[in-house]
């Protein structure tokens, strides 16, 4: 048996909810293998919660659209050109001992994810991001300002999404990662509930007070 967290909409701060749900693992790097613990997951959680539409957002999902929502596969569009969100946010990380490596931008995202550097930089201080600094702290910020944002220039997807209400990704696992594309598009779908989509999208502090600041 394995854990994994399935992440839902909330339509008030904090936008997304988290709900470990255990279910039987299937080892194994193939596709046929991986699609086999995504049923295995949405079926244990279907079992608790029967009324939820589930969505694998993953290279792994089962849908096109799950597909589509990787973060390997959607742009977000900056500086005039575009860019696969996982290369972007490889790029903006900044270590004791070097970074941000812009370079990879135009690396492919599995590229990008391996690039050396990553690991033999230090320890990671912070990120940057055409010249705009953001801290480590809130854990997910930076990552979520990146996907939510090129989600919302997206509307195709954003419409696709309007009948989901649970998202998993299979790949991530919260002992070895923070940052999780399910959650993100789940606070999305929050955001997006409680109306509030264009107004944390407006800069990256505004979308800092709008997800994460209690005291505004």
């Amino acid at each position: 048996m394995a854990r994994r967290p399935v992440f839902t909409p909330l339509g008030t701060r904090p936008y997304v909810r988290e709900v470990n749900t255990e279910f039987v693992f299937h080892p194994g790097f193939s596709l046929k293998q991986k699609q086999r613990s995504v049923d295995s997951l949405h079926r244990s959680f279907l079992a608790a919660y029967p009324g939820a539409r589930m969505l694998e957002v993953s290279g792994r999902s089962p849908l096109t659209l799950g597909v589509e929502l990787s973060a390997f596969r959607l742009m977000i569009r900056q500086g005039g050109a575009e860019y696969p969100v996982e290369s972007a946010f490889q790029a903006s990380k900044v270590f004791a001992d070097g970074g941000p490596f812009t370079d990879l931008l135009g690396a492919s995202p599995r590229d990008a994810k391996r690039d050396p550097r990553l690991r033999t930089s230090g320890e990671l201080v912070g990120f940057e991001f055409f010249s705009r600094a953001f801290p480590l702290e809130p854990r997910t910020f930076f990552y979520d300002w990146l996907y939510v944002g090129a989600l919302a220039g997206r509307p195709e997807l954003v419409d696709e999404l309007a009948s989901y209400t649970a998202f998993t990704d299979i790949e991530f696992n919260p002992k070895r990662s923070i940052n999780c594309q399910a959650r993100s598009v789940s606070l999305f779908q929050g955001l997006r509930a409680a109306g509030a989509v264009d107004r944390a999208l407006k800069s990256a502090d505004a979308f800092l007070r709008v997800c994460y600041d209690s005291g505004r």
